[in-house]
């Protein structure tokens, strides 16, 4: 143990975005903050944000701030993510609604596309909401869901696609970071075995953004969604993106007609005519308030990089797992996440039967993991947030509460 820390302290003083840490709101009682893949941790400066915006925007501006920013928020932001994140070109993603509603607009305006194919493909160990709006779904269109079963700690491989893909198969579904394992998917060679069958690929990223360098371009990804107040930071709530490639615009027909996604919002038509380009799957009113606390996240991310932060999130859960190796392993705990960095997502998840009981100890001394059903324990670390002492002091926790 007496290496760990001393390699903890090292790494800790050598971090290039150690000072990045200063720039979260400290949480009185808590010693190690390993939650932030479920709930990333506010900003100092949100705050001040927020009373800017009530007094100048809100309380000043009133509503002519619709015509002065508010109403562009949405593809203006989407287009920040795009570029900071996703590997996305302008005028594909926007921020809009939840998670759950813009997976139902994508998932129902591309089985529409493909209206001669009678399959969705998706994994069975996916999120549940994933999940649920796919069957939801294929019940409304009279569609079969065809359940990949991969292995629970790699995640899903290209072969599993190919094996489950056919000219039946009108999309395929995935996270592309798993959220119980993190096993990291290979978005490319799954996009193009998927295409390949002459179906769309729609990506889970709620995961992955912020944490991982995404290439939806690249990739030629078809469709994405993804949350906000993970690794994006944008607090309880926050309202999720959608990512639609330029080649779909014009040709998907998303599904909740509001008049937000008009061409003319304010002529007030007798008829919904959709808004070109990513415009058209926007619904409702936008939640600008949502959306500020993400803003200084991605000011963050931009001085950090999004290549530096992934390259710290594979140190920290390096460590994390020679830690487990170390010092929970002789205890009966078994690494549930892949052992290569390289295909793994910025949490390790471990498991052990008494791991609810832990979990429970853990928090009532100040230590927050988030416990998975069965046994599992996820160890979440949001590299700008977390140093390496903190992620170390987290797994010396689990091993003391065992104990």
């Amino acid at each position: 143990m007496t290496d760990l820390l001393a390699e903890a302290r090292d790494l800790d003083a050598r971090d290039p975005l150690a000072a990045h840490l200063e720039a979260f709101v400290p949480a009185a009682g808590v010693s190690a903050y390993l939650d932030g893949n479920s709930l990333g941790r506010p900003l100092r400066e949100l705050p001040d944000r927020i009373a800017a915006f009530v007094r100048e925007d809100w309380g000043t501006r009133l509503i002519r701030s619709w015509d002065e920013q508010w109403m562009d928020l949405p593809t203006a932001l989407g287009d920040r993510i795009g570029m900071l994140c996703l590997g996305a070109a302008a005028g594909q993603t926007v921020v809009a609604d939840s998670t759950t509603v813009l997976l139902y607009k994508l998932m129902r305006a591309a089985v529409a596309a493909r209206p001669e194919r009678t399959e969705i493909v998706i994994e069975d160990g996916n999120f549940p909401t994933d999940r649920f709006i796919a069957e939801g779904i294929a019940a409304e269109r009279g569609l079969t869901l065809r359940w990949v079963s991969p292995d629970p700690v790699a995640g899903v491989q290209v072969a599993d696609i190919e094996a489950a893909v056919s000219a039946r198969t009108a999309l395929v579904v995935l996270s592309h970071v798993d959220y119980r394992s993190g096993a990291l998917a290979d978005m490319k060679t799954i996009t193009d075995a998927v295409h390949d069958a002459g179906a769309l690929m729609l990506w889970d990223l709620c995961h992955s953004v912020g944490v991982i360098p995404v290439e939806l371009d690249a990739c030629g990804v078809d469709l994405a969604v993804g949350c906000t107040y993970k690794y994006l930071n944008g607090g309880p709530g926050s309202p999720a993106f959608a990512y639609v490639n330029a080649r779909h615009h014009g040709l998907l027909r998303q599904p909740i007609q509001g008049w937000m996604g008009a061409g003319d919002v304010f002529a007030m038509g007798s008829a919904y005519a959709a808004a070109g380009g990513i415009r058209q799957f926007i619904s409702g009113t936008p939640p600008v308030l949502g959306m500020l606390a993400m803003q200084g996240m991605l000011d963050l991310i931009e001085q950090a990089t999004i290549g530096a932060v992934r390259e710290k999130s594979q140190a920290l859960t390096d460590l994390v797992v020679r830690a487990v190796d170390e010092e929970l392993a002789p205890l009966g705990v078994r690494l549930l996440s892949p052992r290569d960095a390289a295909l793994r997502g910025g949490h390790v998840t471990i498991g052990h039967p008494d791991f609810a009981e832990v979990t429970k100890r853990l928090w009532a001394d100040g230590v927050i993991p988030d416990f998975r059903f069965p046994d599992g324990i996820r160890l979440g670390l949001s590299p700008l947030s977390t140093s390496y002492a903190e992620a170390l002091s987290g797994v010396l926790a689990v091993r003391d509460a065992l104990s």
